[in-house]
């Protein structure tokens, strides 16, 4: 599958079963190597790395290692699995949809995917006029 193709709306889930617009998505590839490391780990969990060490790679953990908060914002789930980022870097990335993918690399140092030879990466879009409207309130920040 081209990497076109992996990120093209009509092959990736972007809305609820409600048609509220959903804020992260995964392609394939990502879904299968989350539920691969769910069979290693157990629960998994998702954030979303404000640009420190790891760069801005969405992180991922097993449920528990990574505390959240009051300053972390909950966008969804992906493949099953909860996917946060920091309040003030979701105040920027607010009308964005957030799509996980898998790319050959490098996993972060302490996301669950290092050493495997492929890491998660984020792609995004804008969300249209209509999209950002149907939004408006939809993540308590």
């Amino acid at each position: 599958m081209s990497e076109t193709a992996a990120l093209d709306p009509t092959t990736v889930d972007q809305a609820g079963a409600d048609g509220t617009p959903l804020r992260v998505t995964a392609t394939p590839a990502a879904i299968a190597l989350v539920e691969e490391l769910r069979s290693e780990h157990g629960p998994v969990m998702f954030h979303q790395s404000g640009g420190c060490c790891d760069g801005s790679s969405p992180m991922c953990y097993p449920v528990g290692d990574f505390l959240t908060g009051d300053s972390d914002v909950r966008l969804g789930t992906v493949a099953g699995a909860d996917f946060w980022i920091s309040r003030p870097q979701f105040e920027v990335w607010k009308h964005t949809h957030l799509i996980l993918d898998v790319v050959p690399g490098r996993g972060g140092m302490f996301s669950l995917e290092n050493g495997r030879d492929k890491r998660f990466l984020i792609r995004s879009r804008l969300f249209t006029e209509a999209e950002n409207t149907a939004l408006a309130g939809a993540c308590k920040i």
